[in-house]
């Protein structure tokens, strides 16, 4: 069985021939451009623009610019999957020539609670509602207006300013796990994890209280593109790592949720 591409990334980012393509945007005529603040919102956002179509992508940063965001672009899924870290904003297309834009969204979500717009040309209620599944945050078909995109950019921001900041460590009795480092530890132990154990554990582990279905595990931790078999290896694998069954424990019928040991 091999790996969901977007587990293989982190390839460095090889810029694509800029050709011609149609504008993004829907030009706003009879009305002079002007910057909008949000109240509550202190200064322009970090946004990452992810498009092949470098032209666009430019065109965008720069206006993102003059309205006082600090914006980049980039045009491969593999290179997004290194540069949201370091942002408040991803506008996300799904046309990208390395990995599908609906795996890209799976695999920041899967990891990080960073605001993703979809961006992209596919515009049936089927891709939105599976733009939407994938994690994304709003959804928008192109072409649209630059005040459209810029409305639902504040909206979006400003519902990601009354959450909670994500936890930068998890303690569960003598289970530690340092979200930022990536590291587990029991009774000061540290325990070795693979990638896809250590989502797994953190999913739980940030839901404390909640059974979290095996549809969900499937969609969050691996993209939706492996069988039940998977979550019952990786769930056994982890548990022998942890010493017991007792840390995640099987709700029959339903899913898994973290014991406590």
């Amino acid at each position: 069985m091999t790996r969901s591409s977007a587990e293989a990334l982190l390839e460095p980012h090889i810029p694509i021939q800029r050709g011609s393509r149609r504008p993004h945007l829907v030009e706003e005529t009879g009305a002079a451009t002007t910057t909008r603040r949000v109240p509550g919102l202190a200064g322009g956002q970090r946004i990452l623009v992810v498009d092949s179509d470098a032209d666009g992508a430019q065109s965008l940063v720069c206006r993102l610019r003059r309205h006082g965001h600090e914006a980049r672009s980039v045009e491969r899924g593999s290179v997004a999957l290194h540069a949201y870290e370091d942002v408040d904003l991803v506008l996300l297309d799904l046309e990208l020539p390395d990995l599908d834009g609906l795996e890209v969204c799976r695999a920041i979500r899967s990891v990080s609670s960073v605001p993703v717009i979809v961006v992209t040309a596919r515009g049936s209620e089927l891709d939105c509602v599976l733009g939407l599944q994938a994690g994304a945050d709003d959804y928008v078909v192109k072409p649209y207006g630059f005040r459209e995109l810029m409305a639902r950019i504040e909206a979006v921001m400003r519902r990601a300013q009354v959450q909670p900041p994500a936890a930068k460590e998890i303690s569960h009795g003598p289970l530690r796990i340092d979200v930022n480092s990536r590291e587990v530890s029991l009774d000061g132990r540290r325990i070795n994890l693979t990638r896809k154990e250590f989502d797994l554990l953190h999913l739980l582990a940030s839901h404390p209280d909640t059974v979290i279905s095996r549809k969900r595990l499937l969609q969050q931790v691996w993209g939706d593109s492996w069988s039940r078999r998977t979550v019952d290896t990786h769930v056994s694998s982890l548990r022998s790592k942890l010493g017991g069954s007792g840390w995640v424990v099987t709700v029959r019928g339903v899913g898994f949720k973290l014991g406590n040991g």
